[in-house]
């Protein structure tokens, strides 16, 4: 597998990047549309970043994330689930990873693993959080492999079917 993970220009191929989640994550061309909107405006952020891998020139997985900002919608969500829990201090010195996704032919090879490592390693801040679907998964297994611990579970998002975990992790994350 000829796989190369590196930096990626998301506003130029937030399209490819949105197929890959719209097969990783079942997203209707309704929800993809809207997720258009929402990642093209964070990558507006400062220190926003993202990584592609690609495989044969074609994206098959990306990331991105920035450094986590309280008056962004996100953290505006998960800042009273984090207070209940006395962990509102994660949403200060952290970067967030916003989106991982891997397209379901090519996971579990690592590439979930490498994209978050390699994003995270490059972060100022001493630690990450993030948001993932609050059941037993393969994602959620991986964050807590990389040393991602909870930190609220049952988080509800607005006009989010399920509820959500955050989870967060003090960097350089785990290496196995």
């Amino acid at each position: 597998m000829d796989l190369v993970i590196g930096p990626l220009d998301l506003s130029a191929h937030v399209d490819e990047a949105l197929a890959v989640q719209a097969v990783a994550f079942g997203l209707g061309p309704d929800e993809v549309a809207v997720r258009r909107q929402i990642v093209l405006r964070h990558m507006t952020y400062p220190g926003a970043r993202a990584l592609g891998a690609t495989v044969g020139g074609r994206l098959i997985g990306f990331v991105y994330g920035m450094p986590n900002d309280r008056t962004h919608w996100w953290s505006t969500v998960v800042e009273p689930y984090l207070r209940a829990q006395h962990h509102e201090h994660w949403l200060d010195d952290s970067f967030v990873i916003t989106e991982l996704h891997v397209h379901p032919g090519h996971q579990n090879r690592g590439i979930g693993r490498s994209l978050i490592t390699e994003i995270t390693d490059g972060a100022a801040e001493p630690r990450s959080i993030l948001s993932a679907i609050d059941t037993d998964s393969p994602a959620r297994a991986l964050y807590r492999s990389l040393g991602y611990r909870d930190l609220a579970r049952q988080v509800l998002f607005p006009s989010a079917p399920k509820p959500y975990a955050v989870m967060g992790a003090p960097l350089p994350l785990l290496r196995r």
